[in-house]
């Protein structure tokens, strides 16, 4: 898996940016990271890179914005208030996992660790399905971001 040191937010953005002109229809992108690593400057690059149009910010109090305009429809989750399998399921999340456009999961290690109870999704170590792509982002020091990620085609 390829790893960037990011030195900046726009450093982070401009990863994102590279990997959304790179996305195709039906991406999920497992995003991973502390709170304050930089997920939502990711994932505003990324809308960029997919030409969407609006702010973006991080749904954690609606668990999901619908970001059209672009190339293809972003769908930007949240899963941070949510703790359990049944909450997560609950929530709906299943149909965003095969997604008319691309997908980004804040938080995704709650939804892919583990048996997920009504599909195959596995562990992050194990073979996750071939749509979906992890981005992980580790704080190194107050400006530094190691952020790995699986080749979105970018």
């Amino acid at each position: 898996m390829p790893a960037f040191i990011s030195h900046s937010p726009a450093e982070t953005e401009a990863l994102g940016e590279k990997l959304g002109r790179a996305a195709a229809r039906g991406l999920v992108v497992a995003l991973s990271g502390d709170l304050g690593a930089g997920k939502t400057q990711f994932v505003r690059g990324l809308a960029r890179g997919l030409a969407v149009v609006g702010r973006v910010h991080s749904p954690t109090f609606t668990l999901v914005n619908e970001y059209g305009g672009g190339r293809l429809k972003l769908f930007h989750l949240d899963l941070y208030r949510l703790e359990t399998p049944a909450q997560i399921l609950a929530a709906g999340i299943e149909e965003y996992l095969s997604p008319d456009g691309v997908t980004v999961i804040e938080w995704a290690e709650r939804i892919f660790e583990g048996e997920h109870p009504t599909s195959n999704i596995q562990h992050p170590t194990s073979k996750l399905p071939a749509n979906v792509r992890r981005v992980m982002i580790e704080v190194m020091n107050e400006t530094e971001r190691k952020i790995i990620y699986d080749d979105l085609g970018a």
